[in-house]
């Protein structure tokens, strides 16, 4: 009889799973799955039960809420220690030590970044950390501007610098990028970085020793947005990551579900091997790689401090597109895996978590038209008001955690922060509602969009330090 850890290790290739690894018919699922949260929506509200059923969803999520809130999360471990000397001083005794230091692989997937590459490869290949013991991969997804020419100079001043220039006809966009080149590297452990991170000097140090623990697949580092003071649109954004950051470190604290943000993941090797390397068939290969090694088996932990930063969009329009992609991809993986979630793939903690925050994330804005509508014609109040008022509750006390764990000031400021950040929150409602709709009715072709940076000074020293 095969026992719950052993289905849990199941390698993914070896599940005969339909729709997998094609991930074919999303708009039929997307469609399906909006007909029914409509449809359930508009008979609760006929049958004289329905608010009952509210009732008992609202206790099971408070339960959980209150559990993630009160939970004490984990202490990160002690960081490797800092370097005192370069590796061209070091003495032999030095070497010896450092050989069992594990060895890194940095990755970052670049088109058109000559704004912000020169910093970027700076910064990566003067960590504290012996330079013997980890390298840098820049894959140059056919620039078309001076990236390529400046990659080419850094290259004589760094011996650690790799460079890949990926060919016109390359696919898979940034999944693509990194699939083309992790095999090739040697770290035991893979940081993946997008070319306007921010990345700490002393970050390999902290980010280590978090492997230590068995399995553990991954790690997500706090992200800081950089150009936090530009308008009110990047200070929205920071609040929004540090409600994020309280709620990763919460519900990895009671067995939940931790989530890889992209810029500043490290992936243990065996655990991408297993999983078989990023998904070039979705918008967004973080979201989608986390569920692959939840699936799998595997953990992932989230390292408060140091942060990594990175730009805010500073224009609501491309806050727009973008929140729209990460809303896509995030909602297309439970498209995708379902079936897997429904075999009880997943610990009955990570299954309760996920369904918890699956239904204020996505479920609950993609019923509110009809909740609103059917409240209107019955003159009654919405029958998930209940339920948006707990979301709202929990954004509200988690951003605040979060802002102080993050970003001490004062308790006025840190009010002020999160009565405009849960504002700004807001746009998510209008993101996930016309997303799910858009989803399930019209055909999708994969499209990968970057996001423009344009580097500049960085505001957040601090916080980052």
């Amino acid at each position: 009889m095969v026992n719950f850890r052993d289905r849990l290790f199941t390698p993914l290739d070896d599940l005969e799973i339909e729709d997998y690894p094609g991930y074919a018919g999303r708009r039929r699922k997307a469609a399906l799955t909006l007909t029914m949260l409509w449809a359930g929506t508009i008979g609760l509200h006929l049958v004289s039960w329905g608010s009952w059923f509210v009732m008992g969803l609202m206790v099971m999520l408070t339960t959980h809420a209150l559990r993630v809130l009160l939970a004490s999360s984990a202490a990160a471990p002690t960081p490797r220690p800092s370097m005192q000397l370069g590796v061209k001083e070091a003495t032999l005794a030095s070497y010896d030590t450092w050989a069992t230091w594990p060895y890194v692989s940095l990755l970052v997937a670049a088109k058109n970044e000559e704004a912000v590459v020169d910093k970027l490869v700076a910064a990566l290949c003067q960590l504290d950390y012996p330079t013997n013991r980890y390298d840098v991969w820049i894959i140059d997804d056919n620039s078309t501007d001076r990236t390529p020419q400046r990659l080419k100079k850094l290259t004589a001043k760094y011996p650690q610098l790799r460079i890949l220039r990926r060919s016109p006809g390359a696919t898979g966009g940034k999944s693509g990028a990194l699939n083309q080149v992790w095999p090739d590297t040697l770290g035991g452990i893979i940081g993946v970085f997008d070319a306007d991170a921010r990345v700490p000097k002393d970050l390999l140090r902290h980010v280590v020793p978090m492997f230590d623990v068995d399995g553990v697949g991954a790690v997500q580092v706090q992200k800081a947005v950089v150009n936090r003071a530009k308008n009110l649109c990047t200070r929205g954004q920071q609040a929004e990551m540090a409600l994020d950051s309280y709620f990763q470190q919460q519900r990895i604290s009671v067995g939940g579900i931790g989530e890889l943000r992209g810029n500043g993941q490290f992936v243990r090797r065996a655990a991408l091997a297993q999983c078989g390397g990023w998904n070039e068939e979705t918008i967004t290969d973080d979201l989608d790689l986390t569920l692959r090694l939840h699936l799998s088996g595997w953990s992932i932990q989230f390292l408060l401090h140091p942060a990594v930063g990175e730009e805010g969009v500073e224009r609501p329009l491309a806050l727009w597109h973008q929140r729209n992609r990460w809303a896509e991809g995030g909602y297309q993986r439970y498209l995708d895996y379902w079936r897997l979630i429904a075999q009880g793939r997943l610990s009955p903690a990570k299954t309760l978590d996920m369904v918890a925050f699956w239904t204020i994330q996505y479920g609950l804005p993609a019923i509110a038209f009809p909740d609103f509508v059917m409240a209107l014609l019955r003159h009654r109040l919405p029958l998930f008001l209940p339920v948006s008022g707990l979301a709202v509750t929990l954004s509200m006390m988690g951003m605040f955690c979060g802002l102080r764990r993050t970003r001490p000031q004062a308790l006025w400021a840190t009010g002020l922060q999160t009565l405009w950040g849960n504002i700004y929150m807001l746009h998510w409602l209008l993101v996930i509602s016309t997303m799910t709709l858009r989803l399930s009715v019209r055909p999708k072709r994969l499209r990968w969009v970057k996001t423009t940076h344009v580097g500049g000074e960085d505001e957040l020293q601090a916080d980052m330090s």
